[in-house]
């Protein structure tokens, strides 16, 4: 087997990588030259709590509750 050092496939391994690693330090320079953030206005959100809410809140709560049994459990299992 020949020496890959002599007989200069490092050499283009070596450029190879060094290309690959420059082209993505340039995509990345370039996405973030072109990539401004945007700023998103800050929503205020209504802390206030109505009659109605109330009222939806009160009846999701007793829907929530749990039911009576309809039959009677064995007090011996058979």
């Amino acid at each position: 087997m020949k020496n890959p050092f002599e007989s200069g496939q490092i050499k283009n391994y070596l450029l190879l990588y060094t290309s690959v690693v420059v082209i993505m330090v340039l995509f990345f320079i370039a996405t973030s030259l072109f990539n401004e953030p945007k700023e998103h206005e800050k929503k205020a959100f209504n802390t206030e709590v109505n009659a109605s809410q109330i009222a939806k809140q009160k009846e999701i709560q007793e829907s929530l509750k749990p039911e009576q049994h309809k039959f009677k459990l064995l007090e011996k299992a058979y």
